[in-house]
């Protein structure tokens, strides 16, 4: 039994072995298939019974829409910085070129009567800017920039100042020249150390300088009615005083002119070519009794002052006064005593009308920074005032009375 033992045990031994040898002989045929799949890449990975297929192409993504960009409206070329080309440069007051010196010189605002016993004025074709505005009796009064001056001999007549009108001046950095009462609106102001001004020696300022002012005979005329600035004792007045004559590094210019061969044209806006700033009849709001309009040419581009049913006349060169714009600035106004003295705000901001290229544009000012800047002139989108080259005319329109105001 043992033996017969022994021979199963060797029977069922040599059939293991046979079935060892089986399976590795099997295993190792299945040893390269298993590599081969090893080395596809993990998408290609198949599992029993799938059939090894290309891939289904796939779709490209969307390109997502790119909405078109508004085009930027752009605004018509204006004068930016100053460049000096040939010893000339383009004026602050009108953007017309002038020497160098000239066009960086500090203005002079001149006091100048407008009612009609002191007509005819002389120099003011020569002022880049007019500023009119009432005073007592319904009547208005003239403040003339001036920076090309240097061609004449004498400006004037020359008359009494009011507040209202040195806080504009000083928005200029202009050297304020004045001939009359200084009480009592005006002493405290125009004495500080912040006014530079040339006045003539009467009660109220301090500082007089008589050497700039004199009397030309003017037969029928009111005494007040002679009295004028002259440009050597300008010279003197202002070297004496030790005033700066250049503007400094914090100058603001009032006005934004379009660039050379350019217009600033509003074709969308309503034609006006006569404005009448006290209206056609009453002149109320102090543009008195003599009527004053303006006229504008289309041939020349400029609007052209009448008084009295009569053009506005410069004695310097018996032309009729002109203007490129034209500028209604509506303030508040207040009359301050029994003798008619009036108050304007001239700081803040109010409504405007800009007449230019025989356009009108409903607008208006604001004047925030003191009183060491001017007033700027917007539209109603708030949007600066592009004014064409060439002098300009303010009128200040007292507020309470602007519904007189009429243009055509």
């Amino acid at each position: 039994m043992q033996y017969a033992n022994t021979i199963y045990y060797s029977e069922e031994l040599t059939q293991m072995k046979r079935n060892y040898k089986y399976l590795l002989f099997a295993f190792l045929l299945s040893v390269p298939l298993i590599l081969t799949a090893c080395g596809k890449n993990n998408t290609d990975e198949l599992s029993l019974g799938e059939v090894n297929e290309a891939p289904a192409e796939e779709e490209p993504a969307p390109v997502p829409e790119v909405a078109e960009e508004e085009p930027v409206e752009e605004g018509p070329p204006i004068i930016e910085e100053r460049e000096v080309v040939g010893g000339k440069m383009q004026s602050y007051l009108t953007g017309e070129w002038l020497d160098e010196e000239v066009a960086t010189r500090r203005p002079i605002a001149v006091m100048i009567p407008n009612n009609t016993q002191a007509l005819p004025q002389y120099g003011l074709t020569k002022a880049g800017i007019i500023y009119e505005a009432p005073v007592e009796g319904r009547i208005t009064r003239l403040m003339a920039m001036f920076e090309d001056y240097d061609e004449l001999d004498h400006i004037g007549p020359v008359r009494s100042s009011r507040d209202y009108y040195i806080y504009v001046a000083m928005g200029y950095q202009a050297i304020y020249c004045n001939w009359g009462l200084a009480r009592p609106y005006v002493e405290e102001l125009i004495n500080r150390d912040t006014v530079q001004n040339i006045s003539a020696a009467v009660e109220g300022i301090h500082n007089p300088s008589d050497v700039a002012f004199g009397r030309i005979s003017r037969p029928g005329y009111a005494t007040e009615f002679t009295g004028y600035l002259f440009m050597d004792g300008l010279a003197k007045a202002i070297e004496r005083r030790e005033y700066e004559t250049e503007y400094d590094k914090d100058y603001v210019p009032q006005f934004t002119f379009i660039a050379d061969d350019y217009r600033a044209e509003y074709p969308d806006n309503k034609d006006a070519t006569l404005i009448y700033p006290g209206g056609k009849e009453s002149n109320a709001g102090g543009y008195g009794s003599y009527n004053p309009y303006f006229e504008y040419d289309e041939e020349d581009k400029l609007y052209y002052r009448f008084q009295n049913g009569k053009a506005q006349i410069d004695e310097y060169n018996n032309e009729q006064l002109s203007v490129s714009n034209v500028v209604l600035q509506y303030c508040h106004g207040e009359v301050r005593d029994a003798k008619d003295y009036l108050a304007f705000g001239v700081h803040g901001e109010g409504e405007a009308l800009i007449f230019t290229d025989g356009k009108v544009i409903e607008g208006i000012w604001k004047r925030y920074d003191g009183d060491a800047t001017p007033a700027k002139f917007y539209d109603k989108d708030d949007n600066e005032i592009v004014f064409n080259q060439g002098k300009t005319w303010i009128c200040n329109i007292w507020d309470e009375y602007g519904e007189f105001v009429e243009y055509e």
